[in-house]
């Protein structure tokens, strides 16, 4: 329950919007410069929760600026629910992404599921079927009961919404490290598609227009979500669990039907649809008429309500789930009444459009606010703050490269194998549906998932990817990394990269030094972008991930879409036929600063990342992407955690196959994590032409074999091993930590 309404006077003596996150020099602009008077309980209310960091994006604007954002495929870039991409033949896709980190770590079943749904109604919104949702998860390491109750419910979460929803979860990518012990991150994109002709805009035009609320009720879960999600944790203070959201898949689905009936057979009578997200009611509302240049008037009284004597404050503030807000034109409202009422769903006129640009709420009578509609949505203080270059990265650059321990090449593979965040996650992607809706073509465990897109010869590639480490190392090179990354998943899979969505997720930006880690890593996935032709169509911004004053890793997670012309060039990483050959693309060198090898050796990691070539890794994909086009390449894998030694592993599983390898390497480097490479395998009958065509930017290194087992010689040493050993070992690793 929220504290009962105070007075003006009362909030502003006490400083009581302290406790709702305004600084006293919000409040202070809030009051003499905007309404010229004090703010009310319920105008308070309004201005905390939008001018929090999680709707304004004060503290991340100067970066979010840096990016590229358009590009001639890009449709809708980011400002609406979602970025749209150009696909061909009339069609776009969708796609963004979330975080919902801190409700995760206060209830992980219900703060995961919400975000899945959350997410999902951001595609719906913009005109789109959903078609796929992929998450991006961190937790900290697996010897510790919290940690694994947390990764048990936060899969639990994902899995129980999206397979009841139907819609397939098909990819995604989990790592385990102690900086996220107090601060697990959950971070889901979804990818839908569109025709290009039920585009929609989350805006209310019109004067006199109608503002319907359709879906659920809303109750007094999630108020003050927004400003939870920026806040850091402290063990100290309660938890705060009223800002967690408790979700209905059923409902959803029911409210994305009904949605969609109306987007494709009502145009006429529809203006603008938005999702009611964070702060609920008064982002959504206030957005959509900013974003038109109108005002609003609601009546609060006629906002479906699922518990008694719900005051302004709450109604306003709540983030209770599975709603939308609908502008209808004047006199075309029973039409839209009736799609919803087929869903058994409410569907309520609320207010209407005014010319005034004002936001003004009545409640039993009585105005409860009225204040500028810009002042909530556009016009929160944009703070550029002090960054410091933190002091570890100096030491960092000034220290060699790590040098791994001489133990047999083998054991470390089987040790690597078992590390957590190289091990098979098949005890999570289990429990998720990925093939719901028949279009999985490529589920979870590949490089990248791929769909189909009915009715053509099309596809798309989808993935989420960040390598946070190296951004702690390097937040610079780590952030063109991670960009290349998930480029190279996608190139590895068919496709041709599009766009990215992300989700930065830092620290507190007060910290100059976190600030820092957000600018520098900022710029190197704008670097990328560029270098890459893949533009940040939307995304989101997570900070204050911060546990008793210690952050995680800064981590952007970049989610990427790319397109697959023709089914036929779908590439997936296993090898395919006894005899085919082996190659491999990219340097390889001495990179073990920030590998999971140094993890494993040392328990931390530190230095420098090795050097990171843009133009390299660009000509490298150019080549992958068009030996596959050529109708080359039988496999394709790129090389990330582990390296070498761990991706010929990993294209060996599953298969039935082995391969034998030979490379003029050191044999520690075959676990070295330089960038920019792929193997990938040709066939006998193309062996000729490909090396004809590529041969000068490929290495053949060996061959797949009949026999399962994987024979590899390096300078220095000779092993060879049961596939199945291997595997059982990357299979068994995680559920034997969980089982401790």
């Amino acid at each position: 329950m929220v504290q009962t309404e105070l007075k003006a006077t009362q909030i502003q003596e006490e400083k009581i919007y302290r406790q709702w996150g305004l600084t006293d020099e919000e409040y202070r602009v809030i009051s003499d410069d905007i309404l010229q008077r004090l703010p009310n309980f319920t105008e308070t209310g309004l201005f905390s929760v939008m001018w929090s960091e999680h709707c304004s994006y004060k503290n991340s604007k100067p970066i979010l600026r840096k990016f590229p954002t358009k590009g001639k495929q890009v449709l809708q870039g980011p400002g609406e629910g979602a970025g749209i991409v150009d696909i061909g033949d009339g069609q776009a896709v969708v796609f963004k992404a979330e975080s919902h980190n801190h409700p995760s770590a206060v209830e992980p079943y219900e703060g995961a599921a919400t975000g899945v749904g959350g997410i999902i109604r951001d595609i719906f919104s913009m005109g789109a079927r959903p078609v796929a949702v992929l998450d991006s998860l961190r937790f900290g390491e697996l010897d510790d009961d919290r940690t694994k109750y947390l990764f048990e419910e936060i899969i639990a979460g994902i899995a129980g919404y999206g397979n009841a929803i139907g819609i397939p979860t098909v990819g995604g990518e989990i790592a385990f490290d102690n900086a996220y012990k107090g601060n697990p991150l959950v971070n889901v994109m979804c990818v839908g598609l569109i025709d290009q002709k039920d585009i929609q805009k989350g805006q209310a035009t019109g004067v006199g227009n109608s503002i319907i609320y359709v879906g659920a009720k809303t109750g007094r879960d999630g108020i003050h979500g927004a400003t939870f999600a920026s806040e850091e944790f402290n063990d100290e203070e309660e938890s705060n669990r009223s800002a967690v959201q408790v979700g209905d898949p059923f409902m959803e689905k029911l409210l994305m039907e009904a949605c969609l009936e109306v987007i494709h057979n009502h145009q006429d009578a529809l203006v603008g649809i938005q999702d009611m997200g964070a702060a609920g009611l008064v982002s959504s509302s206030a957005e959509m008429a900013s974003k038109a240049g109108s005002g609003l008037v609601l009546n609060l009284d006629d906002v479906p309500q699922r518990e008694s004597e719900m005051t302004p404050y709450e109604m306003m503030l709540s983030e209770s789930q599975e709603r939308m807000l609908l502008c209808v034109k004047k006199g075309m409202e029973e039409e839209i009444y009736e799609v919803f009422k087929k869903y058994d769903l409410h569907a309520v006129n609320i207010g209407h459009v005014t010319d005034d640009g004002r936001y003004r709420l009545f409640h039993k009578g009585i105005e409860v606010a009225n204040v500028p509609v810009d002042a909530l949505a556009e016009d929160a203080p944009v703070y550029y703050r002090e960054a410091s270059k933190p002091a570890r990265l100096d030491v960092f650059k000034a220290m060699d490269q790590y040098v791994p321990s001489d133990r047999p090449a083998l054991d470390t593979l089987k040790a690597l194998l078992a590390q957590p965040t190289i091990a098979s996650k098949r005890v999570a992607y289990q429990t998720f549906d990925s093939v719901v809706r028949t279009s999985t073509v490529v589920g979870p465990g590949s490089d990248a998932a791929v769909l189909r897109i009915r009715g053509t010869q099309k596809a798309l590639a989808m993935t989420t990817d960040v390598n946070a480490r190296f951004i702690y190392l390097n937040p610079k090179v780590g952030g063109q990394m991670a960009v290349a990354e998930a480029a190279r998943n996608i190139v590895a899979s068919g496709g041709q990269p599009l766009a990215i969505t992300d989700c930065l997720n830092y620290g507190n930006p007060e910290d100059p030094e976190i600030f820092y880690e957000m600018a520098e890593s900022a710029d190197g996935l704008s670097e990328a972008c560029q270098v890459l032709d893949t533009p940040v169509i939307s995304g989101n911004v997570s900070l204050y991930n911060e546990s008793n004053g210690t952050a995680i890793y800064p981590t952007p997670m970049i989610g990427m879409v790319g397109l697959i012309e023709n089914l036929d060039q779908v590439t997936t990483q296993g090898f395919k036929a006894a005899g085919d050959t082996i190659y491999i693309i990219g340097e390889t060198a001495n990179a073990f600063n920030g590998s999971e090898l140094q993890k494993l050796e040392t328990g931390e990691i530190a230095g420098d990342v090795y050097p990171f070539d843009l133009a390299t890794e660009k000509a490298n994909q150019a080549a992958v992407l068009a030996a596959i086009k050529s109708g080359y390449l039988a496999s394709a894998h790129d090389l990330a955690e582990g390296g070498l030694g761990v991706a010929l592993a990993e294209a060996t599983f599953g298969t039935g196959f082995g391969a034998e390898v030979s490379v003029d390497l050191p044999s520690a480097q075959l676990f070295a994590e330089n960038a920019s490479r792929f193997i990938v395998s040709v066939s006998d009958a193309k062996k000729a032409a490909f090396e004809q065509a590529y041969g000068h930017q490929f290495t053949a290194i060996g061959h797949v074999t009949e026999a399962a087992v994987l024979a590899v010689t390096t300078k220095d040493e000779t092993f060879d091993v049961a596939v199945d050993e291997l595997n059982e070992i990357f299979e068994g690793a995680i559920p034997a930590l969980l089982n401790k």
